[in-house]
């Protein structure tokens, strides 16, 4: 499907030419092909809240948020306001002296985190706080291995990739880390028997994201946190995707009960802003990677004071205006309009699945979902689906969507599969 520039201004057009020249010279020729054929050959040119503006002035509601870094939407004021006062004082740290701003962001992660999770070692992606998390039990355990999911998505850095359950995307990079070993998710008795006296840690997403949009059950998230505590293997948690709000709670393990060793966020704590990552950890797990050398790891440009500040800032827009429970409220509407689509065209949808304001539609072939996505984006709607199962359409808008806009969301969502669904009956 390519996109039709014809009524496009003269100096639009040369700007979108020159655009895709560059990817396709300079960044990725095959990308740029991809997405030039997929209907996505416009440019980025501004965003704020809900809605982002293309080079050719066409106003897009945005339903993927960024696959979670725009929880509070594009350039929020608040956030925006913090990182310009920073900017003009202390942008990054000499690494030489305290660092304030990651001080006090430390201290307000420990105050809402869950349990007695109670440092942070900042950086930059939520791929880096895998790799962090990885050393870190390692170090703590004084063991190897690691246990992961079939469909889990943890990055794609060397060490997040080995633990990232799709043969497809690890494949071309192998040999990954060794003592790697993946079983299906929400299978407590495949854990079990996967787990062994060099087992450093289980790894496992309370929503696979990437993988489907699939819930972890209580009962596998109570077992793996018992499962841990008999064999002295530590719980790795991966709130990357579903940390701050995302799932209707400020972190995911809340609809559980329980509490991980180590825990990580990225994605929405840079307030849709800054890059920021997070590896929090309890204190026995700290001591013993941290204690003997307190420079054991370490980031050039982790938690930098603008980073830092956008993610305290974030924390509190958050809280104050109790996205968490818009996050609730709005996923319900989603969730009952969604399968109210599914009972009307059955044929077309296999199942909608989600918490809070990270949703998942499944149908029965990738290329419903592809066209659907498609005509959305012809109706003023970015969409996409899951990155390991691509017959999955998320829905992940920012935590500050409106029950208008998720109205309006259904509406064309609703058309756009029907219009899908004939254009293919008719082939």
């Amino acid at each position: 499907m390519e996109e039709d520039f014809s009524e496009i201004p003269a100096e639009v057009e040369a700007r979108l030419e020159r655009v895709f020249d560059q990817y396709r010279e300079s960044v990725n020729p095959s990308l740029a092909r991809l997405m030039q054929f997929g209907g996505f050959g416009d440019i980025e040119d501004s965003a704020e809240g809900c809605y982002v503006t293309t080079a050719t002035g066409k106003r897009y509601l945005d339903f993927v948020g960024g696959f979670g870094v725009f929880s509070l939407g594009h350039c929020h004021p608040r956030v925006r306001e913090a990182v310009h006062h920073q900017l003009d004082r202390l942008p990054l740290s000499t690494k030489t002296f305290f660092n304030e701003q990651q001080a006090q962001l430390a201290a307000r992660l420990a105050e809402i985190a869950p349990g007695d999770l109670q440092y942070t070692f900042f950086s930059n992606s939520g791929a880096e706080t895998i790799d962090a998390a990885l050393k870190f039990a390692r170090v703590a355990t004084g063991k190897t291995d690691f246990v992961s999911t079939v469909g889990a998505f943890h990055g794609k850095t060397l060490g997040a990739l080995s633990v990232t359950g799709r043969e497809k995307i690890r494949t071309p990079f192998e040999p990954l880390l060794p003592g790697v070993s993946f079983v299906p998710f929400n299978d407590l008795d495949a854990m079990r028997n996967a787990v062994t006296d060099r087992t450093a840690g289980i790894v496992v997403e309370t929503v696979q994201g990437e993988g489907g949009i699939h819930l972890a059950t209580t009962d596998y998230m109570v077992g793996l946190r018992e499962l841990c505590d008999e064999r002295g293997t530590l719980l790795i948690v991966d709130e990357v995707q579903t940390g701050l709000g995302r799932t209707g709670k400020m972190f995911g393990v809340e609809h559980h009960g329980i509490t991980p060793d180590i825990m990580t966020l990225a994605k929405a704590l840079g307030g849709g802003i800054l890059p920021i990552g997070a590896t929090m950890a309890n204190r026995t797990v700290w001591e013993k990677v941290f204690g003997v050398n307190p420079l054991l790891h370490t980031s050039t440009f982790g938690g930098n004071p603008l980073a830092c500040v956008a993610g305290l800032t974030a924390i509190e827009v958050t809280l104050s205006a109790n996205l968490a429970q818009n996050a609730a409220e709005r996923g319900e509407q989603l969730l009952t309009g969604l399968r109210a689509v599914q009972n009307q065209l059955p044929n077309a949808i296999l199942e909608v699945r989600g918490q809070g304001l990270m949703i998942g539609v499944e149908f029965p072939i990738q290329d419903i979902a592809e066209v659907t996505i498609n005509i959305l984006a012809g109706e003023g709607i970015i969409a996409a689906y899951t990155l390991n199962n691509p017959r999955v359409i998320r829905i992940e808008p920012p935590l500050i969507v409106t029950a208008e806009q998720c109205g309006c969301f259904l509406q064309a969502f609703t058309l756009s599969v029907q219009t899908a669904l004939s254009m293919l009956e008719g082939l």
